[in-house]
């Protein structure tokens, strides 16, 4: 269900600000509603009364750095047509905007709820003829978004999916199988 964009400095603003920062900083598992709500400078039942539980923020939350991640991720494959090019530009794409928008824990960890996986659903029908590989590259991905939130330098973390989906003639130059000068 949709959820319209909160006004800045609302209550339900403050909260997903707040839910933002402790889910980002400290997972969904260690972060509790206190701290959630005294973030947000609220009580408790504010958060209650917006989102029904921490999960429900949460919810929230993740649904719409999800939606986030898969406008860009499809936006990028289309714009090179698709093909390992398409995914390899889609993954990158995303996870450089979540690194700007501060979300790579947030992305990276496992849902709490089961809901299903929308950016895996996404690449999934990127690399239709394959569903293992792309199984294997949403690990690879949300793997280097969980060392930036682990402290690894976003550009070391990138390089790491970049090698994951280099080129078939970009592994032959780094094995030293390429072309003979």
């Amino acid at each position: 269900m949709p959820h319209p964009v909160p006004i800045p400095g609302s209550v339900k603003g403050r909260l997903i600000e707040a839910g933002i920062a402790q889910f980002e900083r400290h997972g969904y598992e260690h972060t509790s509603v206190l701290d959630l709500a005294r973030d947000a400078g609220v009580t408790t039942g504010a958060l209650y009364h917006h989102f029904g539980s921490k999960l429900g923020l949460y919810e929230v939350i993740r649904e719409e750095m999800e939606r986030r991640m898969t406008d860009r991720m499809e936006g990028a494959a289309a714009a090179l047509g698709g093909g390992r090019a398409g995914v390899r530009a889609a993954l990158l794409v995303a996870f450089d905007a979540a690194v700007r928008f501060g979300a790579t824990r947030i992305l990276a960890e496992p849902r709490p709820d089961a809901a299903p996986d929308p950016v895996a659903a996404t690449v999934e029908r990127l690399i239709e003829s394959n569903p293992v590989a792309a199984r294997c590259v949403v690990a690879a991905w949300r793997g280097a978004l969980m060392a930036v939130a682990d402290g690894i330098d976003p550009g070391v973390a990138r390089s790491g999916i970049a090698w994951v989906m280099a080129m078939p003639e970009e592994q032959a130059d780094e094995a030293g199988g390429g072309p003979a000068s």
